[in-house]
């Protein structure tokens, strides 16, 4: 296996809001909060293994599904939604 292949990609707070589609802010939470895993360079330098923190993302709301905050849980789509209400 060639070097750059075992290479582990480091991302920044902004690459990762970018990816998860949350905002910077959000990132740097998680992090103090100790649900996502980061890698401190220096006092002000911060990275995060994409694999790692979706990991994290993932055992979290397996091991606490009612702590899920609505955005964590699974949304419907329009037509799942108009055809549950409608049975109701």
């Amino acid at each position: 296996m060639k070097d750059a292949e075992k290479r582990t990609e480091f991302l920044t707070a902004r690459q990762l809001a970018d990816i998860l589609q949350v905002s910077e802010t959000t990132i740097h939470r998680l992090r103090r909060q100790g649900r996502i895993p980061a890698i401190k360079v220096t006092n002000r330098l911060i990275r995060f293994n994409l694999r790692d923190v979706k990991a994290a993302l993932a055992d979290a709301t397996k091991k606490n599904p009612s702590e899920a905050t609505p955005d964590d849980r699974q949304q419907l789509s329009f037509d799942e939604f108009f055809s549950a209400s409608s049975q109701h």
